[in-house]
């Protein structure tokens, strides 16, 4: 799964939270065992989680609202006049600050892993049987969609695009 290896503090379910798609088919049914274009699905997801988070508002409302209201209470909060590709720019932003402050403690891409079972023994019963993580194609794609070199450190053209070089 893509979301455990992308994240800015280890394992959780709630930072992308990408069971909303796969699992509870919000805001469209994502087939979890189909790893094309999810990086973009949780590149989006965690834009969004930075900005709700940030604003002290529970994750679990985002069933309920999506980004027109979320950034709706956010224009009223801080009272600017942005649309809602820029708040969602805000978690954007929050996301690369996140990873910058990891990098610097140390962390690369080789902590953006997943347990060595999941990558190496296939599954032995179930939907997914037979299968094991394609982390690195899945890392790879993601990188992309979040602008960041092959070894995942935001590049300066993105930090320039987000003003935050």
């Amino acid at each position: 799964h893509i979301q455990g290896p992308c994240l800015d503090r280890g394992g959780c379910h709630v930072r992308g939270y990408m069971t909303s798609p796969e699992v509870l088919g919000l805001p469209q049914k994502l087939d979890p065992l189909v790893t094309d274009d999810k990086a973009a699905w949780l590149k989006t997801f965690q834009d969004l989680t930075g900005v709700v988070d940030s604003a002290g508002i529970c994750l679990f409302t985002t069933f309920a609202i999506g980004l027109p209201e979320i950034a709706s209470m956010i224009r009223t909060a801080i009272g600017c006049d942005c649309s809602d590709e820029e708040v969602l720019k805000i978690g954007e932003r929050i996301w690369n600050l996140e990873r910058m402050f990891n990098i610097n403690a140390g962390f690369t891409k080789d902590d953006d892993t997943l347990p060595e079972r999941l990558l190496k023994e296939p599954l032995p019963e179930g939907p997914a049987k037979g299968k094991v993580a394609e982390l690195p194609k899945m890392l790879k794609e993601y990188y992309e969609v979040r602008g960041w070199n092959k070894d995942g450190v935001p590049t300066d053209e993105k930090l320039s695009e987000l003003s935050m070089k």
